[in-house]
Protein backbone atom coordinates (compact mmCIF):
# COMPACT_ATOMS: atom_id res chain seq x y z
CA UNK A 1 0.00 0.00 0.00
CA UNK A 2 1.22 3.31 -0.59
CA UNK A 3 -0.88 5.37 1.80
CA UNK A 4 1.23 5.97 4.92
CA UNK A 5 0.87 4.62 8.08
CA UNK A 6 -1.29 7.36 9.85
CA UNK A 7 -3.44 7.79 6.92
CA UNK A 8 -4.04 3.67 7.87
CA UNK A 9 -4.49 4.45 11.44
CA UNK A 10 -7.11 7.46 10.63
CA UNK A 11 -9.46 5.01 8.44
CA UNK A 12 -9.19 2.11 10.69
CA UNK A 13 -10.43 4.66 13.61
CA UNK A 14 -12.74 5.68 11.76
CA UNK A 15 -14.37 2.76 10.90
CA UNK A 16 -14.24 1.52 14.13
CA UNK A 17 -15.42 4.70 15.97
CA UNK A 18 -18.43 4.75 13.17
CA UNK A 19 -16.98 7.77 11.90
CA UNK A 20 -16.69 6.43 8.66
CA UNK A 21 -19.46 4.64 7.48
CA UNK A 22 -20.33 2.71 4.55
CA UNK A 23 -24.08 2.61 3.14
CA UNK A 24 -26.39 5.21 1.54
CA UNK A 25 -26.30 8.70 2.14
CA UNK A 26 -28.18 11.38 0.43
CA UNK A 27 -26.01 14.37 0.91
CA UNK A 28 -26.88 18.15 0.96
CA UNK A 29 -26.05 18.13 -2.74
CA UNK A 30 -28.99 15.39 -2.86
CA UNK A 31 -25.96 13.01 -4.21
CA UNK A 32 -26.27 9.94 -2.95
CA UNK A 33 -23.12 8.40 -1.62
CA UNK A 34 -21.37 4.68 -0.43
CA UNK A 35 -20.13 6.37 2.31
CA UNK A 36 -20.15 9.52 4.75
CA UNK A 37 -17.68 11.05 7.23
CA UNK A 38 -18.67 12.20 10.75
CA UNK A 39 -15.61 13.18 12.98
CA UNK A 40 -17.97 14.01 15.82
CA UNK A 41 -18.32 10.05 16.12
CA UNK A 42 -14.93 10.06 17.86
CA UNK A 43 -16.29 10.96 21.06
CA UNK A 44 -14.26 8.78 23.52
CA UNK A 45 -10.59 9.67 24.97
CA UNK A 46 -8.61 7.08 23.33
CA UNK A 47 -10.64 7.68 19.60
CA UNK A 48 -9.88 11.70 19.75
CA UNK A 49 -6.49 10.72 20.67
CA UNK A 50 -6.23 8.15 17.74
CA UNK A 51 -7.64 11.16 15.98
CA UNK A 52 -5.00 13.94 16.60
CA UNK A 53 -2.15 12.01 16.27
CA UNK A 54 -3.52 11.37 12.60
CA UNK A 55 -3.34 15.10 12.80
CA UNK A 56 -0.38 15.77 14.02
CA UNK A 57 1.89 13.13 12.17
CA UNK A 58 0.11 14.57 8.52
CA UNK A 59 0.94 18.19 9.78
CA UNK A 60 4.76 17.28 10.52
CA UNK A 61 4.81 15.22 7.00
CA UNK A 62 3.47 18.49 5.37
CA UNK A 63 6.35 20.29 5.82
CA UNK A 64 3.69 23.68 6.93
CA UNK A 65 5.33 26.21 9.10
CA UNK A 66 2.86 27.98 11.47
CA UNK A 67 3.37 29.65 14.84
CA UNK A 68 -0.45 29.09 16.06
CA UNK A 69 -3.16 26.30 15.46
CA UNK A 70 -6.92 27.70 15.45
CA UNK A 71 -10.07 25.58 16.13
CA UNK A 72 -13.32 27.68 14.33
CA UNK A 73 -16.57 26.65 16.63
CA UNK A 74 -17.36 24.25 17.09
CA UNK A 75 -15.94 20.95 15.56
CA UNK A 76 -12.63 22.73 15.45
CA UNK A 77 -12.13 23.54 19.12
CA UNK A 78 -11.17 19.76 20.39
CA UNK A 79 -8.99 19.32 17.33
CA UNK A 80 -6.91 21.86 17.85
CA UNK A 81 -7.01 21.02 21.34
CA UNK A 82 -6.12 17.30 20.98
CA UNK A 83 -3.98 18.03 18.22
CA UNK A 84 -1.86 20.69 20.38
CA UNK A 85 -1.30 18.14 22.82
CA UNK A 86 -0.45 15.39 20.40
CA UNK A 87 2.41 17.63 18.54
CA UNK A 88 4.01 18.56 21.78
CA UNK A 89 3.98 14.39 22.92
CA UNK A 90 4.76 12.99 19.47
CA UNK A 91 7.06 15.45 17.95
CA UNK A 92 8.30 17.89 20.82
CA UNK A 93 6.36 20.56 18.88
CA UNK A 94 5.15 23.11 21.53
CA UNK A 95 2.19 24.86 19.82
CA UNK A 96 -0.21 27.58 20.83
CA UNK A 97 -3.72 27.29 20.12
CA UNK A 98 -6.57 29.26 20.21
CA UNK A 99 -10.38 28.88 19.25
CA UNK A 100 -13.77 31.44 18.35
CA UNK A 101 -17.01 31.72 20.04
CA UNK A 102 -20.36 31.74 17.89
CA UNK A 103 -21.44 34.59 19.80
CA UNK A 104 -19.10 37.53 21.65
CA UNK A 105 -19.15 37.37 25.30
CA UNK A 106 -19.36 40.31 26.88
CA UNK A 107 -18.02 40.10 30.36
CA UNK A 108 -14.87 38.64 31.37
CA UNK A 109 -12.19 38.49 28.44
CA UNK A 110 -14.78 39.43 25.86
CA UNK A 111 -14.38 38.83 22.63
CA UNK A 112 -15.15 36.03 20.36
CA UNK A 113 -11.67 34.59 19.84
CA UNK A 114 -10.20 32.03 23.36
CA UNK A 115 -6.68 31.35 24.15
CA UNK A 116 -3.41 32.08 22.55
CA UNK A 117 -3.15 35.62 20.18
CA UNK A 118 -3.59 35.31 17.04
CA UNK A 119 0.01 36.49 15.36
CA UNK A 120 2.39 35.28 12.80
CA UNK A 121 1.24 32.21 10.84
CA UNK A 122 -1.61 30.34 11.68
CA UNK A 123 -3.00 27.11 10.78
CA UNK A 124 -6.37 26.31 10.61
CA UNK A 125 -7.50 22.76 11.74
CA UNK A 126 -11.44 21.69 11.32
CA UNK A 127 -12.47 18.13 10.08
CA UNK A 128 -13.74 18.58 6.62
CA UNK A 129 -14.62 21.40 3.91
CA UNK A 130 -17.91 20.96 2.40
CA UNK A 131 -18.75 24.39 0.92
CA UNK A 132 -15.05 26.46 2.52
CA UNK A 133 -17.93 29.08 4.28
CA UNK A 134 -16.56 28.46 7.76
CA UNK A 135 -12.76 28.29 5.99
CA UNK A 136 -13.52 31.51 5.25
CA UNK A 137 -15.22 33.05 7.93
CA UNK A 138 -12.04 31.63 10.00
CA UNK A 139 -9.65 33.22 7.87
CA UNK A 140 -10.90 36.94 7.97
CA UNK A 141 -11.14 36.32 11.46
CA UNK A 142 -7.19 35.67 11.33
CA UNK A 143 -6.88 38.17 9.08
CA UNK A 144 -8.32 40.92 10.90
CA UNK A 145 -6.39 40.12 13.88
CA UNK A 146 -2.83 40.88 12.18
CA UNK A 147 -1.70 37.03 11.27
CA UNK A 148 -1.90 35.01 8.18
CA UNK A 149 -2.80 31.67 7.09
CA UNK A 150 -0.33 29.22 6.70
CA UNK A 151 -2.44 26.75 5.73
CA UNK A 152 -5.53 24.51 6.25
CA UNK A 153 -5.77 20.86 8.03
CA UNK A 154 -8.41 18.79 7.75
CA UNK A 155 -9.86 15.25 8.35
CA UNK A 156 -11.02 13.81 5.07
CA UNK A 157 -11.14 15.37 1.69
CA UNK A 158 -13.81 13.90 -0.34
CA UNK A 159 -12.23 14.48 -3.72
CA UNK A 160 -15.70 15.30 -5.04
CA UNK A 161 -16.70 18.03 -7.59
CA UNK A 162 -19.05 21.39 -7.17
CA UNK A 163 -21.24 22.51 -8.88
CA UNK A 164 -18.39 22.86 -11.42
CA UNK A 165 -14.97 21.11 -12.53
CA UNK A 166 -13.48 21.72 -9.01
CA UNK A 167 -14.10 21.03 -5.34
CA UNK A 168 -14.81 23.29 -2.73
CA UNK A 169 -11.14 22.80 -1.66
CA UNK A 170 -9.74 23.51 -5.11
CA UNK A 171 -11.87 26.01 -5.39
CA UNK A 172 -10.37 27.57 -2.15
CA UNK A 173 -6.55 26.77 -2.60
CA UNK A 174 -7.02 28.52 -5.70
CA UNK A 175 -9.14 31.51 -4.34
CA UNK A 176 -6.55 31.91 -1.70
CA UNK A 177 -3.69 30.49 -2.82
CA UNK A 178 -4.09 28.04 -0.18
CA UNK A 179 -2.57 24.94 0.61
CA UNK A 180 -5.22 22.57 2.49
CA UNK A 181 -3.49 19.67 4.32
CA UNK A 182 -5.72 16.24 4.47
CA UNK A 183 -5.00 13.10 6.70
CA UNK A 184 -6.82 11.40 3.57
CA UNK A 185 -8.82 11.62 0.41
CA UNK A 186 -11.28 9.12 -1.49
CA UNK A 187 -8.46 7.94 -2.78
CA UNK A 188 -7.11 5.90 0.33
CA UNK A 189 -9.87 5.24 1.39
CA UNK A 190 -10.39 3.32 -2.10
CA UNK A 191 -6.80 2.06 -1.90
CA UNK A 192 -7.51 0.81 1.50
CA UNK A 193 -10.59 -1.39 1.06
CA UNK A 194 -8.93 -2.67 -2.64
CA UNK A 195 -6.13 -4.10 -0.08
CA UNK A 196 -8.42 -6.35 1.75
CA UNK A 197 -10.68 -4.16 4.08
CA UNK A 198 -13.87 -4.45 2.40
CA UNK A 199 -15.60 -6.54 0.25
CA UNK A 200 -15.77 -6.10 -3.50
CA UNK A 201 -19.00 -4.94 -3.74
CA UNK A 202 -18.30 -2.32 -1.38
CA UNK A 203 -14.91 -1.81 -3.40
CA UNK A 204 -17.22 -1.65 -6.66
CA UNK A 205 -19.79 1.26 -5.15
CA UNK A 206 -17.12 3.44 -4.00
CA UNK A 207 -15.09 3.52 -7.05
CA UNK A 208 -18.17 4.07 -9.17
CA UNK A 209 -19.11 7.20 -7.15
CA UNK A 210 -15.18 7.97 -7.51
CA UNK A 211 -15.83 7.85 -11.28
CA UNK A 212 -19.29 10.08 -11.62
CA UNK A 213 -18.31 12.71 -9.34
CA UNK A 214 -14.74 12.74 -8.24
CA UNK A 215 -12.22 15.89 -9.25
CA UNK A 216 -9.22 15.71 -11.48
CA UNK A 217 -6.56 15.98 -9.05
Amino acid sequence: MSIKPFQQQFIRQAIDSDALCFGEFTLKSGRVSPYFFNAGRFSSGGALSALAACYADAIVDSGVQFDVLFGPAYKGIPLAAATACALAERHNIDIPFAYNRKEAKDHGEGGTLVGAALQGRVLIIDDVITAGTAIREAITMIEAAGASVAAVAIGLDRQERGKGELSAIQELERERDLAVISIVGLNDIVEYLNAGAGDPELVSRVSAYRERYGVSL
